[in-house]
């Protein structure tokens, strides 16, 4: 007798959870899941009965790189109606600041709606009209305040209630660890699609801890939330010990390399330095035209831990300084444990600054979005070193860490 599609599905899960799972150098399994893998473990037990749609985009993927909407597409134990695209799009199609809007995906002919600066009830019309009761969000986050995917979760977490829909939020690491927040908290006046609410410019948080924080602190009336929990993360484990492949989740995020100074080196999108777009090593380096090998040595300098900056040259493709050669540093990790991102983003703006005369702000303040407030700006232009920048936000940063304590899953 052949078997029934539901059983090869089961056993195919099985097998694929029995492979994730892996194995140390000394053949004991090892015990990481995602929230995926663990929803399937349950034969997606919590969607019983539910017409589901699912926040997602190329990050989705199993860790034999299938992508979850596919697999559950074809799965008659979900049932899967709907998925809504964040910026660059549910298959990741669009750079950054742009979208996929609204189509039939190709490969499973699903609807697929664009929720890119979407929010409130225009999003939850969106979810009314899909005709979905509950709404699942999985993507890969970076860990920084400005990693516009977090707000995603935040903006479909309140429309969902507005909606009167369920909101589950599947799992996955944080790459940079989830040891500590960092750096500034923003300030509510300064609230954009880059930060929507006070935390830390690094939250060390995952998307499911973020999920519980919103709901319990920012909402104006909390969505019926669960949660998928991965099991086997531990707070100081970093992206390539986990053997899950890395899919970029946006164009300029190649590696989990990028996302580690990400949380820093994206200040220089608020100023007038190119911040590596354009390159093969984006948010690595750093540079303009007129800089010379000064701020490298600069940088060096400062002894920051677990660090070293190289004089770099390089001639983006795109975005800032298109197709001409630009002076600058390339960032170096050599003690990532050591390494604290954000003072290191502080400090190459303090020496860039101090040694490069063409030194300037966006016009528009972009900065200010970044880091939540004008504290960071206006220091650096009053002559104040790294140091003393970074002590200046440590009360608020305090506060929050006292927060996100209560919220954290994983200990």
């Amino acid at each position: 007798m052949r078997p029934s599609r539901r059983a090869l599905l089961a056993a195919t899960t099985a097998a694929a959870l029995t492979s994730t799972s892996g194995a140390t150098a000394a053949g004991r399994p090892r015990q990481f899941r995602t929230g995926f893998e663990n929803l399937t473990a349950t034969g997606y037990e919590s969607l019983s009965g539910q017409r589901v749609g699912i926040v997602t985009n190329p990050t989705g993927v199993t860790r034999d790189v299938r992508h979850i909407v596919d697999i559950m597409h074809a799965d008659d134990r979900v049932d899967l109606i709907a998925v809504f695209g964040p910026e660059h799009g549910f298959r990741g199609t669009a750079q950054a600041g742009g979208s996929e809007g609204r189509y039939d995906d190709p490969a499973t002919g699903l609807p697929v709606y664009d929720t890119y600066l979407k929010s409130g009830r225009a999003l939850a019309d969106i979810f009314t009209a899909s005709g979905v009761d509950t709404i699942v969000f999985d993507i890969q986050d970076v860990g920084a305040r400005f990693y516009t995917y977090i707000w995603t979760l935040y903006d479909c977490m309140e429309s969902a209630q507005l909606a009167g829909r369920r909101f589950v939020v599947l799992d996955r690491p944080n790459p940079v660890t989830g040891r500590a927040a960092l750096g500034p908290v923003l300030h509510k006046e300064f609230a954009t699609f880059v930060g929507r609410q006070p935390i830390a410019q690094a939250h060390g948080m995952t998307a499911a801890e973020l999920a519980r924080l919103f709901n319990g602190e920012f909402l104006t009336a909390p969505v019926d939330l669960g949660t998928v929990a991965m099991t086997g993360w531990k707070r100081s484990q970093w992206y390539d010990e986990t053997a899950l492949p890395w899919v970029p989740p946006s164009p300029n995020m190649p590696t989990p390399d990028t996302a580690l100074v990400y949380s820093g080196t994206c200040l220089f999108e608020g100023t007038n330095l190119s911040e590596g777009r354009g390159t093969t090593r984006p948010f690595e380096l750093l540079g303009a035209e007129g800089v010379d090998g000064r701020w490298a040595a600069a940088a060096n300098d400062l002894a920051l831990p677990g660090v070293h900056f190289r004089e770099a040259y390089f001639a983006p493709t795109f975005s800032k300084f298109q197709g001409k050669t630009v002076g600058g540093v390339q960032v170096h990790v050599h003690d990532r444990d050591a390494y604290d991102p954000v003072r290191a983003g502080i400090a190459l703006l303090v020496t860039a600054r101090r040694v490069w005369s063409g030194f300037a702000w966006r016009p528009d303040h972009w900065i200010d979005r970044l880091t939540g407030s004008t504290l960071v700006r206006t220091m650096i232009d009053a002559g104040a070193d790294a140091d003393e920048v970074v002590a200046a936000w440590q009360q608020e940063l305090a506060a929050f860490r006292a927060t996100r304590r209560k919220y954290l899953l994983y200990r």
